[in-house]
């Protein structure tokens, strides 16, 4: 299979499996009417989101109204797990903190396995692997002692994948339990749940196992979907079903050639199927990546890619745009097109997968973020708590001490008063050491949030060096184009000139690009080659004129690469449409403002102006990225830096000639 359905493909599917189902019938007798209702609203979370929420939050209420503590900490764990699925992390954390605090508060031991599971869930979805799986054993052994088996199965197989792949012998261990505790249930979900991490058990042994491993596994997973599609109207997590599909497909793959084609497209059909139907991404990717693949791999590249290019508007349609899915389908396509050795297509299809590449990172980076800012805040919290019980235990001790005293005083008045000095001196010291423990904690504390903001300054940092790396390959790319134009209509001579000047400004931006500033020297040194290089491919047909105001110094320092994208927008879209009897000009003047320690740049030029290239523009598909990685770029300056930005009007067509004038607003930096 393709690499971005492959590397991934195991753990996405623990990722599905994890924590989508927690909750449900245990034993009726102990399941009061509250949490009955909020069980049936948490499981309306695939068909009716707001209805589900609407019904849980109603639960809540009333639990609060009969000052129920066991049922209001259920309805907390039941809000947090659908929030799960919503992906709103903000409020998944704050119920299921809330469920978590009202359990330790109370007796409960039901309520406690409840909000263990839920904070195991959190756990996990933050990352946190190892307190996940601290908070799901303490939620298995709770509902153990109430012999709730089918919750028993779930739980044990989420352990199972947590362990994956760090230790196979626990994989194994908790998947079997899993099973074992889902036979007792006779709950068909909680068996597929169970299925399904012992089947993930037995493909990950495939690898070093032989013909009889891969028969054993594809007998157990024959059983697994005939288990499943038995019991559908039963099961209320449909994505499991999807999963049980792709998993019984991907099998086919690994088995003999040549493999039984109609029953591995039969189960990925049918996994398409319930992802559309419910909206599960990671099914979806999973069943058009094996498909496309196999038929990749079999040579019919022309229905591979129409399975990808169906799978590309089909998200087209949805409301919403998944960047990770469509930047795999694209890159797929471009797999089949150097097969199908159609590079024309491959351009295309890369420059659509860099889009949705670039906006899948910037996504990754985000929840990455917000996860380590979740720890941060988990970790925080648990140093408060810790805190908190340190003062509880000292007054704890005050409270002791007054009995003792009050006791020693029924004694007599001179044993009182050795057993009072005595233990004073005790207590007091007992009370410093718990206060510098609590000055230690609360300096921990302010280290860890002084690390947030050295932590933050790093990432606008990056930040500001990732927007401006984008510019090399948009610059290249441009250039080779002209160079590749000017070998097809056969102008050797100036295309070798080009390409040496080509080769010249390269490595001034090469060298510019790492650097974090440099001088006004240097950047009108680079736009002198850059314009010269435009100049040439468009046969000497404009001037330019560089001025600097008198006050202004070469050698002050400023960010890279910020004019050039806007010398190319006048070049390309100003004086390359005008007709050739007018002679072009490009007008660069600098002047600093002292006073607001910024460079001003103005760039005019004698184009068609705005409205005219508007005018132009509208049948092109053609987006160009500079002006939009550069306003970013002054975006976040505008952090240290408020005067920066950039604004384009265009000349007063009565007073002056036609064209358009760039006012830049660059930040002098130190």
């Amino acid at each position: 299979m393709p690499q971005n359905f492959t590397i991934n493909f195991k753990k996405q599917k623990r990722i599905v499996l994890l924590f989508f189902f927690f909750i449900t019938t245990v034993i009726q007798a102990q399941i009061s009417a509250v949490e009955k209702m909020a069980e049936e609203g948490f499981a309306k979370r695939f068909s009716d989101t707001t209805a589900s929420i609407k019904i849980q939050k109603q639960e809540l209420r009333l639990a609060k109204k009969n000052n129920s503590k066991e049922d209001e900490a259920i309805c907390y764990a039941y809000l947090a797990l659908t929030q799960r699925k919503l992906l709103h992390l903000k409020e998944f954390i704050h119920y299921a903190d809330m469920s978590y605090d009202l359990a330790q508060k109370g007796t409960s031991s039901r309520a406690k396995a409840f909000a263990s599971a839920a904070m195991g869930s959190l756990k996990s979805y933050i990352d946190d692997k190892s307190q996940a799986i601290n908070y799901l054993l303490e939620a298995y052994t709770l509902f153990s002692k109430e012999n709730a088996h089918d919750q028993c199965a779930k739980i044990a197989a989420d352990i199972s994948y947590l362990f994956y792949p760090a230790s196979p012998e626990k994989e194994e261990k908790y998947a079997r339990e899993a099973l074992a505790h889902a036979s007792k249930s006779g709950d068909p979900e909680s068996q597929l749940f169970a299925r399904l991490a012992f089947g993930s058990f037995l493909s990950d042994k495939l690898e070093s196992e032989g013909k009889e491993e891969w028969q054993r596994a594809m007998k157990f997973f024959l059983e697994t979907v005939s288990l499943a599609e038995k019991n559908a109207d039963k099961i209320v997590s449909k994505s499991t079903i999807g999963i049980a599909y792709v998993n019984l497909a991907d099998l086919y793959t690994k088995g003999p050639k040549p493999i039984n084609e109609k029953a591995f497209l039969s189960n990925l059909e049918k996994a398409t199927a319930i992802a559309k139907k419910y909206n599960v991404k990671i099914i979806f990717r999973s069943a058009i990546g094996l498909e496309g693949y196999y038929f990749t791999q079999k040579g019919d590249y022309l229905r591979a890619e129409l399975l990808f290019i169906n799978g590309i508007k089909y998200q087209q349609s949805l409301p919403y745009t998944d960047n990770y899915l469509m930047a795999a389908f694209y890159n797929s396509l471009k797999d089949v097109a150097v097969k199908r050795g159609d590079f024309e297509a491959y351009y295309a299809y890369d420059t659509s997968f860099t889009k949705y590449n670039q906006l899948k990172y910037k996504e990754s980076a985000q929840s990455m973020l917000q996860n380590a800012d979740a720890r941060y805040e988990s970790s925080k919290k648990a140093e408060r708590i810790k805190q908190l019980e340190l003062e509880n235990g000292l007054e704890q001790k005050n409270k002791l001490l007054g009995y003792g005293i009050a006791g020693v005083l029924l004694i007599g008045l001179v044993f009182m008063f050795r057993s009072y000095h005595y233990r004073q001196r005790y207590y007091q010291n007992r009370e410093d050491l718990l206060k510098q423990e609590q000055v230690h904690n609360e300096l921990k504390i302010q280290l860890m949030e002084k690390e947030t903001i050295e932590n933050l300054s790093a990432r606008l940092s990056l930040e500001r060096r990732l927007l401006r790396s984008q510019m090399d390959p948009h610059f290249i790319f441009n250039a080779l184009g002209n160079i590749q134009s000017m070998i097809l209509q056969k102008d050797t001579l100036p295309a070798v000139s080009y390409l040496n000047k080509f080769a010249k400004l390269t490595r001034q931006i090469l060298e510019q690009s790492r650097k974090e500033t440099i001088s006004l020297e240097e950047e009108i040194n680079t736009l002198q080659n850059y314009i010269e290089l435009q100049q040439l491919r468009l046969n000497n047909g404009f001037d330019y004129k560089i001025e600097c105001d008198a006050n202004v110094e070469t050698d002050i320092l400023i960010p890279p690469l910020l004019i050039q994208p806007f010398i190319e927008n006048a070049v390309e879209h100003g004086l390359k449409p005008q007709e050739n009897n007018v002679r072009g000009l490009i007008e660069i003047y600098f002047k600093e403002d002292e006073e607001q320690r910024t460079l001003i740049c103005t760039i005019t030029d004698n184009g068609i102006g705005l409205t005219a290239s508007r005018k132009i523009k509208i049948n092109e598909t053609h987006q160009s990225l500079s002006t939009t990685i550069t306003d970013e770029r002054l975006s976040i300056m505008q952090k240290e830096s408020p005067n920066a930005g950039f604004t384009v009007s265009e000349k007063d067509p009565v007073t002056d000639t036609h064209g358009c004038v760039v006012i830049i607003n660059i930040p002098i930096l130190s």
